[in-house]
């Protein structure tokens, strides 16, 4: 499809807007137009960006610029019947929330709630505290099916074993179990990623370390436990293990169930997630997004529906010592300090870097 943006004195480029107005002259681009946006798994939007999408919102469109290859890809907005946010620290995020609620978009919080306090992994998170009474306000604004708690990653180190998680993963969940339906939750992988192993060497978290099969057994026999009193659907993202013998099902954090169960009023939605001829779900259980809504982005044992993210990388400072997304701390810092100047004058770039990656 065809978008028209607009751009500041006639320029290409990543033209910024000016909250309130529009730039003064325009041009038309192909744009993709996904029903379901993820904001975002490269950054937390919510976070530190809510102006910014809310300015995206408004115009209609958003830049998503590949990390890659630099290309740059125009998503249109208008389309969008859900938008998927992530975040650690939603908080900013709550009167925006509010306002998408009143005008009819309908959305979905991603809320990773991890303790890891005492290890400083999550440097600059709010206090524990802090963040559950985010997640409780969160979850009476956008509903308790609506909101779900990610514990990402699970981590083991020299001074937190299977049992210490275990007594952390309780103390939250005691905390917010009331205020959500469902758990989420995913093993670290260091192997596999030599950007995560290097930057946690780099920030001295060295004896950071990946579970053992076994562990992972002691882990989820003990979150199937907590889940006795917590009743919440429990569910592994992207893992190879089979966790269903102890009620983990394989599932995604944007999944069919949820998507079906909160939306499923919406025909275009409907239609989408649930065409004639799908092999049809089981109420209350967590599945695999069938073959045509398998996202080709995500990892193959990913089973989250197919959506478009209109984050960046190397653009967070909550700088979590595991994180894929980010590369040079000071890139992220000067980043964001730039965007956080122009934000005070109400300008936006249609990407979140302004288009430089």
């Amino acid at each position: 499809m065809k978008i028209q943006v607009h751009v500041a004195n006639g320029t290409e480029g990543d033209a910024p807007s000016r909250a309130g107005g529009e730039s003064p002259s325009a041009r038309e681009v192909e744009a993709i137009a996904p029903l379901i946006i993820s904001a975002s798994r490269s950054t937390d939007i919510p976070a530190f960006y809510g102006d910014w999408f809310m300015d995206r919102l408004r115009a209609g469109y958003a830049k998503w610029v590949n990390p890659w290859n630099g290309a740059p890809v125009y998503v249109s907005l208008r389309d969008a019947r859900v938008f998927v946010f992530w975040s650690k620290n939603p908080g900013p995020f709550l009167p925006h929330l509010a306002e998408l609620a009143r005008r009819g978009h309908r959305s979905i919080m991603l809320f990773t709630l991890n303790d890891y306090e005492e290890e400083g992994i999550e440097p600059h998170l709010p206090p524990l505290e802090d963040r559950i009474r985010t997640f409780r306000e969160v979850s009476r604004l956008a509903g308790r099916g609506r909101t779900a708690w990610r514990w990402d990653p699970l981590l083991l180190s020299s001074s937190l074993d299977v049992d210490g998680l275990l007594e952390r993963i309780r103390r939250v969940g005691d905390a917010v179990a009331p205020f959500t339906d469902r758990l989420i939750v995913s093993f670290i992988d260091i192997e596999r990623y030599p950007r995560v192993a290097r930057n946690l060497r780099k920030r001295g978290f060295g004896d950071v370390r990946e579970f053992t099969p076994q562990e992972e057994q002691e882990l989820a026999a003990g979150l199937r436990d907590l889940n006795r009193s917590w009743g919440l659907s429990l569910s592994a993202c992207g893992e190879e293990g089979d966790f269903t013998p102890f009620g983990i099902d394989p599932g995604g954090c944007i999944s069919r169930e949820v998507l079906l169960r909160e939306f499923g009023g919406d025909p275009v939605l409907r239609r989408f997630l649930d065409p004639p001829g799908e092999v049809p779900l089981v109420p209350g259980r967590a599945s695999h997004a069938p073959s045509h809504l398998k996202d080709p982005g995500q990892r193959r044992t990913c089973g989250c529906v197919v959506s478009k993210d209109i984050g960046q990388y190397a653009t967070c400072p909550h700088l979590c010592a595991y994180c894929y997304a980010n590369t040079d701390p000071g890139t992220v810092r000067n980043r964001h300090e730039a965007y956080l100047a122009m934000a005070a004058r109400g300008i936006f770039g249609e990407s979140i870097t302004g288009g430089k990656e």
